[in-house]
């Protein structure tokens, strides 16, 4: 059975950092591209970062390019967000997801082809 488990999340003021985790099970993990989304309240789910063992690659979406780093331990079946210089607007649920159906970013993928996604870890930035 595929899992995802996303924690990490919390409570912080504006400048500060936090890491998520996403733990990943009944796969194999280092084939497959992993990404990060978060739905801020009143807003859609927006895709923050995806990354991809087989190819090497990384994507990240403008508004957290220079703050936000993503990462994988394939020993650990695991992909770090790590967020740092957080901001008020960052606030939001964030979640992991997996593609299953290919192995690269390449063409970067659209929400609808992530076919698991783990329940979702809160960050809220104070101000």
């Amino acid at each position: 059975e595929v899992q995802l488990q996303a924690s990490g999340g919390g409570l912080v003021r504006t400048g500060g950092s936090l890491r998520l985790s996403c733990i990943a099970s009944g796969f194999t993990f280092s084939d497959y591209p992993i990404g990060w989304f978060r739905r801020a309240p009143g807003k859609e789910r927006e895709g923050v970062s995806c990354t991809s063992s087989s190819d090497d690659s990384t994507y990240y979406v403008d508004s957290v390019k220079g703050r936000f780093t993503i990462s994988s331990d394939n020993a650990k079946n695991t992909v770090y967000l790590q967020m740092s210089s957080l901001k008020p607007e960052d606030t939001a649920v964030y979640y992991c997801a997996a593609i299953l159906r290919r192995p690269t970013l390449s063409p970067l993928p659209e929400e609808y082809e992530y076919d698991y996604w783990g329940q979702g870890t809160q960050v809220t930035v104070s101000s």
